[in-house]
């Protein structure tokens, strides 16, 4: 019987590094033009919980679509990448890596698991109660960004890179670059990543999945302001701004933003800034980029990875990709 291995834990990321950059990001953001947030500080507690209510909505298919993939062709997966060490980033609660955990020990190939993410908490719990569900699996949870510290998810043999969820999307194209050639940098022959996207489709069906009938998504997208509000000592009033999701034909995603109903002054204290936002100005709070499988692999292939394999949902709703570095 295979023996607990208790979990450990690298932190390469304090609450002074997070508190330095949602600064330095808020300050940037609010000043420029148009003004914009990143999507990273809507998940306090309560945009947590929101963002779990979302996936659960009907006009959300990508985690349905995701889960099914995974489920579905997870066995084939881990034979095609040959791998023995899962790399999570992004890892969050580890949800989905179970999915892919299972399927490698049943194929006689899991000994470690290394997950990423910001946040130290969630990251523990979630390495603590797999190290509990797959005795002799060796956990090291990293705390960190994957812009930087890629480099930081060293393991003894070979690893299988998982970025799920669509959440490359979020990316701008220089962001997208920047963040796969940094990957395929620390990649070693032989290793593979597994990356989630969604698929360029119906555009009704599209902006409805950000913009529900229920209106959780638009609080979802408010929830900013309260974070900034607590965090930074600012003074928005979330119920004067609007939730609007539109779909940018030009550069193939979605994108949320937070309109102002009129015409206002925000103090955000810790930074000592005053923002105006006249009446029906428009914050931008994420983007969602859609991906066609054409398009999908000349990306990779520009930042010198090879797609091995596909897996597409049900009606083209999502893919998943394999692809190693040649």
């Amino acid at each position: 019987m295979d023996t607990l291995i208790p979990p450990t834990i690298d932190v390469h990321l304090t609450s002074g590094d997070l508190r330095a950059a949602m600064e330095a990001d808020v300050r940037a953001g609010l000043t420029a033009t148009p003004k914009q947030l990143p999507p990273v500080y809507f998940y306090d507690d309560r945009g947590s919980r929101l963002f779990d209510q979302i996936t659960r909505l009907p006009e959300y298919y990508p985690t349905r679509a995701e889960r099914s993939i995974l489920e579905a062709h997870a066995g084939d997966m881990v034979r095609a990448a040959g791998a023995d060490v899962l790399v999570e980033l992004g890892a969050g609660t580890c949800d989905k890596s179970r999915v892919l955990l299972d399927a490698m020990r049943d194929n006689g190939c899991l000994h470690a698991y290394v997950p990423l993410d910001v946040s130290d908490t969630t990251l523990w719990e979630a390495a603590t109660s797999l190290s509990e569900s797959y005795p002799g699996l060796s956990v090291r949870a990293v705390v960190g960004d994957f812009h930087h510290h890629l480099d930081r998810l060293d393991a003894p043999g070979r690893r299988l890179f998982a970025f799920l969820g669509g959440t490359i999307g979020n990316f701008d194209p220089a962001q997208r670059a920047a963040f796969l050639s940094g990957l395929v940098e620390v990649m070693c022959p032989g290793d593979r990543f597994l990356l989630g996207t969604d698929v360029v489709k119906d555009r009704g069906r599209l902006v409805a999945a950000y913009d529900d009938a229920a209106g959780v998504t638009a609080e979802f997208n408010r929830n900013v302001l309260h974070v900034l509000n607590r965090e930074l000592g600012a003074d928005f009033v979330p119920a004067r701004f609007a939730h609007v999701a539109r779909w940018n034909e030009r550069d193939h995603r979605i994108e949320m933003w937070l309109r102002s109903l009129d015409t206002c002054t925000v103090h955000v204290a810790d930074l000592g800034l005053d923002v105006g936002f006249g009446a029906g100005e428009e914050m931008l709070t994420e983007i969602s980029t859609k991906f066609s499988l054409d398009a999908l692999g000349d990306e990779l292939e520009a930042c010198g990875l090879v797609v091995d394999a596909s897996w597409v949902a049900d009606d083209d709703e999502f893919v998943l990709t394999m692809a190693r570095r040649p």
